[in-house]
């Protein structure tokens, strides 16, 4: 079965990547390096830096292959070092604060128009402050619960669920703002 195949292919992939073969590393970063690099975007603003990222995570993943143990994805072994690293780009060279807010309210997701394109929805999120984009991408885009969130950024399950509420706010503020602007009215 092809499946199998695949499966058997990305194992031997990963012990020939393990023992430094250049050509394995090569065929992994070539695999995923797109993907991820546009993970890093939904996190970084400017595509240099999240590059740079990229690259920084993808060292970290050839570095602790040892570590991954084939019990789920690879590529979700590699999502989550690149997350992590973005996170950690962010931590040091960002003032990213979090209010503390522990009275939230739950809004009702509204679903965003399929009249925009990808490059503009991408606009709306990275004009958010970065402590609301932050938590928007882990909760909406990487799937965390807000358990997971507040334990990887060191804050209350509240506060994550606060940063989660306003960033919609803003981000349903902005939509309605660009659909006004492309039917020409204010």
């Amino acid at each position: 079965m092809k499946v199998i195949d695949l499966h058997q292919q990305e194992k031997q992939t990963i012990a020939l990547a393990l023992d430094h073969n250049r050509q394995a590393q090569h065929l992994i970063y070539s695999q995923y390096a797109p993907k991820m690099l546009g993970v890093c975007r939904q996190y970084i603003k400017d595509v240099h830096t999240a590059e740079d990222v990229m690259i920084t995570a993808f060292m970290k993943v050839f570095t602790h292959l040892k570590n991954f143990e084939h019990k789920g994805s690879f590529e979700g072994w590699i999502r989550r070092i690149v997350v992590n690293e973005c996170i950690s780009y962010i931590r040091a060279h960002k003032k990213v604060s979090f209010m503390e807010d522990e009275k939230f309210t739950p809004e009702s997701v509204n679903e965003i128009d399929s009249q925009f394109t990808v490059e503009e929805i991408q606009f709306l999120i990275d004009a958010l402050p970065d402590g609301y984009k932050m938590i928007f991408n882990l909760y909406a885009i990487e799937g965390y619960k807000h358990h997971e969130i507040a334990q990887m950024l060191n804050i209350s399950e509240g506060t994550s669920k606060s940063q989660l509420s306003h960033a919609r706010r803003i981000l349903q503020e902005n939509i309605h703002q660009l659909k006004s602007s492309q039917n020409g009215t204010k």
